[in-house]
């Protein structure tokens, strides 16, 4: 494989050995040199097998270097040495969780050049990696495949063709149908097939019929998971049923099933679009207590809920703890804090976590960007009022970062300048807005050409002044003269 032999070996060296060490060695390039050295003993005799080729596969594979694993597979081809079924199932999985459904396809076709018998398990397999990655025509067309191959339907094969059918609404009708069939087919459903289910109606808000089958899966012996338990809570919050949903979450820890962060998130959301952040609060309290860290779900729900009601210093606090925790807020969260304290006229603080914000990198894209836009021109257009210098410095700041200025942002600036007398402000800010495609209206023509007069006005009365000095000087000057000629 490229790498040089490292090791020496016993006169006698055999394929459980070569396995051992391989599967023993935590450094990937170091388990390289160990088959490579292996290989080089082929000259006394050495052979790898199915488990040395296995192994260094199965390493290549979870380390994602897929290439080399299919190299080593064309070369067991070579030496004829044979391809088990597991060794093809580990590529075409190791394919499917780095998101590449088509190449666990190919993988999976190519299994007859190398001679490999594929069993239901492998089919089920491709047919759940299709899943997953929503490709639904070609894992329908798949599962017809697989019933034209006569693999018999399992609870398996079932429970992932309920999770294909219950991505859509169009489809959730038949997958309710299957379920109803299941016993029939001699395939009872299981617990995982309930939590599908219901994860798939509570998606296209058929809470009631969810609910229903979450108490029949009591009758049936089938045991909510944690999952379940959270997806039914969060369909329910979702459905303005909050109370049901905390009813749900009390009789969930009395059958002492632990609930996890998405649990606790998924209620606090509940709480915190009912206006009841506080509570939320305290449901952060017992998740700490239970040793469950906050994730960055959990504070974007509590964060957002607890500027809405107003516990701005709470939010804050909380802002703090996530960014000590290592969790980088998002322009969302910043736009959140920022609004809060735009909402109670603290334009100053608000204007603060602007710059954090740009500090951090957090940079406007094609999703924040209203967000970025909106955010500035609330802190500018309050700033005028407060901090007029403060708002020309981050004006400039937002033109810099190539941001898009609202025209009641010109405006404000225009108002301040123009309170202020300061016509060169007010004269750059007019250009810059005209070139921006911002024309300004009437008031603001009127309110600057104001100031202008005004302005003249001032010049007028100072070039009067002006002359009424030189007069006053001109008549002490002549008085002095006639002062000293009295003298004389």
């Amino acid at each position: 494989m490229g790498t040089k032999a490292a090791l020496k070996w016993s006169k006698k060296i055999t394929t459980s050995q070569v396995e051992q060490l391989i599967r023993a060695e935590k450094d990937l390039y170091k388990a390289i040199a160990i088959f490579d050295s292996a290989t080089a003993e082929y000259k006394n005799g050495f052979k790898h097998d199915h488990t040395t080729f296995g192994r260094m596969i199965s390493r290549l594979v979870s380390a994602n270097q897929f290439r080399p694993a299919e190299e080593l597979l064309d070369k067991m081809k070579e030496e004829k040495c044979q391809v088990n079924e597991d060794i093809i199932l580990s590529i075409c999985r190791g394919y499917g969780r780095v998101h590449k459904p088509l190449e666990a396809v190919r993988i999976f076709k190519n299994a007859k050049g190398y001679e490999c018998e594929l069993t239901d398990k492998t089919y089920i397999s491709i047919f759940s990696i299709l899943v997953d990655e929503n490709q639904l025509k070609m894992a329908m067309s798949f599962y017809r495949y697989m019933k034209k191959k006569g693999i018999p339907p399992s609870v398996v094969s079932l429970n992932i063709l309920i999770k294909a059918l219950c991505k859509s609404n169009e489809t959730i009708g038949a997958a309710i149908n299957i379920f109803r069939e299941m016993p029939h087919r001699q395939c009872p459903p299981d617990s995982y097939t309930y939590g599908t289910l219901i994860s798939g109606l509570c998606k296209c808000g058929r809470i009631e019929e969810a609910n229903e089958l979450f108490r029949e899966m009591d009758t049936k012996g089938c045991l909510p998971s944690v999952v379940t338990y959270t997806t039914l809570m969060h369909g329910l919050c979702k459905s303005e049923k909050l109370g049901d949903a905390l009813t749900l979450f009390e009789e969930m820890r009395s059958k002492d099933i632990k609930p996890n962060v998405f649990t606790y998130s998924a209620l606090m959301d509940g709480l915190c679009k009912h206006g009841r952040s506080l509570h939320a609060l305290d449901l952060l309290d017992m998740m700490l207590h239970h040793n469950l860290s906050p994730n960055m779900v959990t504070y974007s729900t509590l964060i957002p809920g607890l500027c809405k009601d107003g516990n701005l210093c709470e939010a804050v606090k909380l802002f703090d703890r996530m960014k000590l925790q290592g969790l980088k807020p998002d322009a969302a969260l910043y736009a959140k804090i920022i609004s809060g304290f735009s909402d109670l006229g603290k334009f100053r603080e608000a204007a603060n976590f602007l710059d954090e914000m740009v500090l951090a990198g957090i940079s406007p894209n094609r999703l924040t960007w209203s967000t970025h836009v909106r955010t500035h021109a609330a802190v500018i257009q309050g700033l005028c009022v407060v901090d007029l210098n403060r708002a020309f410095h981050v004006y400039l700041s937002m033109r810099t970062r190539g941001l898009s200025v609202e025209s009641e942002v010109f405006s404000s600036l225009i108002n301040g300048f123009c309170k202020k007398g300061d016509l060169h402000n007010v004269c750059r800010i007019l250009d810059e807005m005209v070139c921006d495609g911002c024309l300004p209206d009437e008031e603001i023509w009127k309110t600057t050409l104001r100031v202008f007069l005004d302005q003249k006005k001032i010049l007028k009365t100072i070039e009067s002044f002006h002359m009424l000095l030189v007069q006053d000087i001109d008549e002490l000057e002549k008085l002095s003269i006639d002062q000293n000629t009295y003298e004389i």
